[in-house]
């Protein structure tokens, strides 16, 4: 697929996604409000970081005038009326600190739909007016420390969140500082500088040495080792010659480079890599939907519970001080310090370590869909194999010669390899036209006024065209792919070529067996390739001689019974089964790979890195689940404890108990998702 047909194939996805969200507003008013309240008005609000550290550092002084939370049996500074400078302090916290989540559990109350920021409101008002009350009355314990602590950890956890989405910014400067601001373009003999928003597809650049590559292209002249480790991550230093591929922003070597365009702009690499960055990021996961539902559930529950609580306190004791403390403690201890973390510091620390490991995740649910996968569905060429064919055997120099006429103008890797080759061997190539693909089969067209077909063996058979099957089969044990030249419905002969099994991927088939995911091969290959490379890399089920649609067709009867199933394979031929599937990994990152089928882009097309995604996807969820439980599930016996359930036999949990166990889940959560690491 050509790299203009790509973009006209996103910008076709782009209108298509407008015209949805358009829909979706006119049909879902609360999408639209939801959307507003965490985009609009969050950026409206004042940055979580300056608030974070003013409140931070505000909170000292009612740290030193406090016994922190019942550890001392006095505070560190005392003098009279310090109760008062306290409550100052506070309220400056309070309204300063506070307000960003009063602001908007008031509209999540609007929408009736409470979770986080209703939540967290809740606590600090109560917090705040009991303890106003307290500290003029002189009766009962203030909850100065607890309210200001509580205020600066959800600042805290809100400035993580947003540090990880400005990530993306940063990303945008540091791919876009890879491309140069002009480029050397050659009028035949003459060199001009240009502006690289004015290069069009086609023209030829210079690249001299020691000069960043400005676009994406393919080498007409000049051989040079070219570094790609900034764009694709992979260090080693890649020789680069005539027809060879080259990515905008990496750096050229020691060589000059001319590069016919083949894509720039919007359509090269580097901005297809910020466009998905950018779409992952603006995502929401189910993990962090579930965070706020979590939340959701624990404000009708402290809500309740607190109610409940100070009524029959009130009723047994008669005392209203006692009675509001018990209901203080009750949402002081429910409001989730620690899950306004859980979430975030995970996703964040789970993204920083793909990105080191050249894995790009465009979609966040692939991340929670990983654990889930018992099937992994492989495309052979370019994934398994390197796909740098070559050829073995043909009929005769005729053969080849007509062969190579007709592939002259393809890029496919097989065309590549035999027009190379008949180049080699300097063979003159004649003209062909009305060439036309045949559909996972092959291609037709006309040299000297003759039709030939240049088809696989599996026209010949569909077709009941006769041929020699025995050195077919031959052919095919030896994992070659065949192709035969046609003439009238006679086979003239045949060229086979082989490719060469990637080096890590047997080691990369059995580290996915040890997670006990069933490996499906998936190849447009004759019977006999496909059963040669499947047996070398120990591969128990594969399908080989498919046609592009019987590939999404193959996984959709996976599915359909029930499988979880991720695809890999190069985007482009594999962009049907890549959308199908539950999770569409694409290896091959390239100036060709089609960005839109896939959830996951390997940049170093490395098979190997499969297996790191779904080992990290596996990490992530489980550091998701066990901080989740931190950051809540404490409350399952915190709130009742708090509310008084083993008063009768003289246990009863205090305010600052709450709090110090309060304060601990929150440490616990920020350790356990700094522990997520690479496998």
């Amino acid at each position: 697929m050509k790299m203009d047909d790509m973009k006209d194939m996103k910008m076709d996805n782009m209108e298509g996604m407008k015209m949805d969200h358009g829909n979706m507003k006119m049909s879902d008013e609360t999408s639209r409000m939801d959307h507003q309240m965490s985009h609009e008005d969050m950026m409206m609000s004042a940055d979580f970081k300056s608030k974070f550290w003013v409140s931070l550092v505000l909170t000292i002084p009612v740290l030193l005038m406090s016994d922190l939370m019942g550890l001392l049996s006095k505070p560190i500074i005392s003098f009279p009326r310090s109760v008062w400078l306290s409550a100052i302090i506070a309220s400056v916290i309070f309204f300063y600190g506070g307000g960003i989540f009063i602001k908007h559990a008031r509209m999540e109350l609007q929408m009736k739909k409470p979770a986080m920021m209703s939540l967290i409101s809740m606590a600090i008002i109560v917090a705040y007016l009991y303890s106003i009350y307290t500290s003029f009355a002189g009766v009962g314990m203030d909850f100065w420390l607890e309210l200001t602590t509580l205020i600066d950890i959800m600042l805290l956890g809100h400035w993580v969140e947003q540090k990880a989405t400005a990530k993306a910014g940063d990303s945008f400067e540091e791919m876009a500082a890879l491309l140069p601001s002009e480029a050397t373009v050659l009028h035949g003999d003459m060199q001009m500088k240009m502006p690289l928003s004015e290069v069009k597809n086609g023209q030829v650049v210079l690249v001299k040495a020691g000069e960043k590559i400005p676009v994406d292209g393919r080498v007409v002249d000049g051989k040079s080792s070219v570094n790609e480790s900034m764009v694709t991550g992979e260090s080693r230093p890649i020789n680069k010659q005539t027809d060879s591929k080259v990515i905008g922003g990496s750096l050229n070597g020691d060589g000059s480079l001319k590069i016919k365009v083949t894509a720039t702009g919007d359509s090269g690499f580097v901005s297809q890599v910020m466009e998905m960055i950018s779409k992952a990021q603006q995502q929401k996961s189910r993990s962090e939907s579930l965070a706020d539902k979590v939340a959701s559930w624990l404000f009708y529950i402290a809500l309740a519970v607190g109610l409940i609580t100070f009524v029959i306190w009130y009723a047994i004791t008669r005392d209203f001080s006692t009675s509001i403390e018990r209901l203080v403690t009750v949402l002081v201890i429910a409001c989730p310090h620690a899950l306004g973390l859980a979430i975030p510091l995970v996703i964040a620390r789970s993204t920083s370590i793909g990105a080191r490991n050249g894995l790009l995740v465009r979609n966040r649910q692939a991340i929670e869909n990983a654990p889930k996968i018992n099937i992994l569905a492989i495309d052979k060429t370019g994934t398994l194999t390197e796909g740098n064919f070559t050829v073995k055997e043909y009929t005769n120099d005729q053969v080849l010669t007509l062969a190579a006429s007709l592939e002259q103008n393809s890029n496919h890797p097989l065309a590549k390899s035999i027009v190379s080759f008949a180049t080699r061997k300097k063979l003159k190539l004649k003209t062909a036209d009305q060439v036309k693909n045949i559909s996972g089969a092959g291609l037709q067209g006309i040299v000297d006024g003759k039709q030939y077909l240049f088809v696989s063996s599996g026209y010949l058979n569909s077709h009941h065209i006769s041929f020699d099957k025995k050195e077919d089969n031959r052919l095919s044990a030896e994992g070659n792919s065949i192709s035969y030249l046609i003439y009238q419905d006679r086979v003239l002969g045949f060229v086979a070529q082989g490719d060469q099994i990637r080096t890590e991927a047997k080691r990369f088939i059995s580290g996915i067996g040890a997670l006990n995911i069933k490996v499906v091969m998936l190849t447009g290959d004759n019977q006999g390739s496909a059963k040669a490379v499947a047996n070398q890399l120990g591969i128990k089920y594969f399908h080989a001689q498919l046609l592009p649609g019987d590939k999404e067709k193959i996984i959709e009867s996976y599915l359909r019974k029930g499988n979880k199933l991720a695809m890999v394979g190069d985007g482009i031929n594999d962009a049907p089964s890549l959308t199908r599937a539950d999770i569409g990994i694409a290896i091959g990152a390239g100036t060709d790979v089609a960005v839109d089928s896939a959830d996951v882009v390997l940049v170093k097309s490395n098979p190997f890195d499969i297996l790191r995604f779904l080992k990290l996807a596996r990490s992530t969820m489980k550091k998701l689940v066990e901080n989740l439980w931190w950051g809540a599930g404490y409350n399952l016996i915190a709130i009742p404890l708090a509310a008084g359930v083993l008063a009768p036999i003289g246990i009863i949990l205090s305010p600052a108990v709450g709090a110090i166990l309060m304060a601990l889940s929150t440490v616990i959560v920020a350790i356990n998702a700094m522990t997520l690491k690479a496998n």
